[in-house]
């Protein structure tokens, strides 16, 4: 079906879905994308927003500041925050091609080069959700008993040996979760990527939600992008 008025709609059965297991490369270009994306930026979001909430379940000065300072790219909407970043990484005059000439690097192109394409959006998608990671394990490391750790520190374990053995087993299932609510809303992440890159520089991060919408609203084919 083309959606179009003059051109009926006609039935294949499986057809189409024969078609995406027949070996469409872009398909496979598309899920290939989509696990890197999303495995590389939850690895690093799970780990940061761990450490961060380590971090901030401790006392110090200004730390009501730097929790509020480290939440706030959650609470941006994020296509207008995509076109910040697009902004930043201008390979003219972004301000990370300005650094890169400070750290005397080689230019860079960022969001225009299939091999820097995927880093340069898991940079901003650890900046925006990371928080989110933290402040869900902050919630189950505040509700964790304090006499455990007096015990440990009494029988003489490091703050290394306590985080390891205590601290990660009791706060595992509240990471878990977060993990998998931040792993859900990853693979089906869709309007940071289409804003940036429209999943380009050619089919480089064009994960499958973008190649879905391109197979439908690109090139008319709803049946074959329903199929997908």
């Amino acid at each position: 079906w083309s959606g179009a008025a003059t051109t009926p709609p006609a039935w294949v059965g499986l057809g189409n879905y024969a078609d995406v297991f027949a070996g469409d490369p872009g398909f496979r270009n598309a899920i290939w994308v989509t696990a890197y994306f999303t495995g590389v930026s939850l690895l690093i979001e799970v780990s940061l927003g761990v450490g961060l909430a380590q971090l901030l379940n401790r006392e110090f000065l200004g730390k009501g500041i730097a929790r509020t300072l480290l939440i706030l790219p959650v609470a941006g909407t994020p296509v207008a925050l995509a076109l910040v970043w697009r902004h930043m990484y201008n390979p003219s005059n972004g301000i990370f091609t300005w650094f890169a000439e400070v750290l005397r690097l080689p230019p860079q192109r960022w969001l225009a080069d299939a091999t820097t394409v995927i880093p340069s959006l898991v940079l901003f998608d650890v900046w925006q959700w990371t928080p989110l990671i933290m402040l869900i394990t902050l919630a189950g490391l505040v509700s964790l008993p304090m006499d455990i750790y007096e015990a440990a520190q009494i029988d003489g374990a490091s703050p290394w040996q306590a985080f390891w053995r205590i601290t990660l087993p009791l706060v595992r299932p509240t990471v878990v979760a977060a993990a998998m609510l931040r792993f859900m809303d990853s693979v089906k992440t869709f309007d940071q990527i289409y804003v940036s890159t429209q999943g380009g520089p050619g089919i480089a991060s064009q994960t499958l939600n973008l190649y879905v919408f391109d197979q439908a609203f690109q090139y008319l084919h709803f049946g074959y992008a329903s199929a997908l």
